[in-house]
Order: structure tokens, then sequence, then C-alpha cells
């Protein structure tokens, strides 16, 4: 006679312990959903059509967030393509970002969009901004300065060379 194999349970049928299981939030599960069409979308794209479409797509986005988001999301948006024209507009996760060869250099995270209480100037481990043992990897935003603009500017940069 075979021994009878063991079976996983679901968790489903683990016992409740009477504490609350926390999942994501539906602002996070919307913006994986978002993510997954933006990967179908870009199997389905050339390169050359993925990078006029991006731009396209980051301004839609933009123009979708309410203010003071939008403003910021605007002039973040001419800031980095002057600053670093070799990165392609492109979303990410339903956020305007920014890519060199495929790979998210930095991004922009609407305060409205998962309810917080600032935007967030963000930059991915390809951004070359490495610096001694610890350096920033994301801004906090409330607003846009002309000296903030410049400290982003020179980021940007970094983060591209």
């Amino acid at each position: 006679m075979k021994p009878m194999k063991q079976t996983q349970k679901s968790a489903k049928s683990a016992p409740m312990t009477g504490k609350e299981v926390k999942g994501f939030t539906d602002e996070e599960r919307a913006a994986m959903k978002e993510r997954a069409a933006e990967l179908k979308a870009e199997a389905r794209q050339s390169a050359r059509a993925t990078k006029a479409d991006g731009e396209g797509e980051v301004l839609a986005k933009i123009a979708e967030m309410p203010e003071p988001d939008r403003a910021m999301a605007g002039r973040l948006h001419s800031i980095i393509k002057a600053n670093a024209p070799a990165l392609s507009p492109r979303t990410w996760y339903g956020m305007p970002a920014y890519a060199r060869d495929g790979n998210v250099v930095c991004f922009f995270q609407s305060a409205h969009k998962f309810k917080a209480r600032y935007a967030t100037l963000g930059f991915s481990d390809k951004a070359n901004l490495d610096e001694g043992t610890m350096w920033p990897a994301a801004f906090a935003l409330k607003e846009l300065t002309t000296d903030d603009e410049t400290t982003i500017s020179a980021l940007v940069k970094k983060a591209v060379t």
C-alpha cells in the first residue's frame, strides 16, 4: 500500500487568530492593474512606437492629476526632459516615469494617487546617485521652488551620467 501524500492547505482554511489580515489597498491594486496593462501594451509595440506613445501616456497621466500635483508633475516633466534627454518618458504603475534602455531611472508619484501627504520624486537603483554608504532615493514634494528645481536638475543629470 502506498503512503498518502500530504497536501498543503490553502491560506483560506488556516485558523483565524483574531488578527485582521491587511492586504493591498484599493489604490495599490489599481496601480498593479495599470502596470499589467503597461506590460501588455509594451509587448505589442516596437521600440520607436513605445517612445512616442510613452510621451503621450505620461502627458495624459499628468493631465488626470488634481492640482497641485498636476503642476508639479508638468514642471518635473520639463526639467527631466531638458536635463536628461536620453531618458524616455513612460508610465510605470500608472505614474509618470523616465527610463533608459527600458529601465526606470526616476518617477513621480502623485500625493493623490495613494492618498499621501505629499507627492514623491523617486529614483530607482538604475540612477547613478550612489554616494558613500547611504543616499536618498526619494524626495517628498509639497511644492516646487526655484531652488528645488535647481536641485532636481542636478540630481537628474547625475542620475544619467
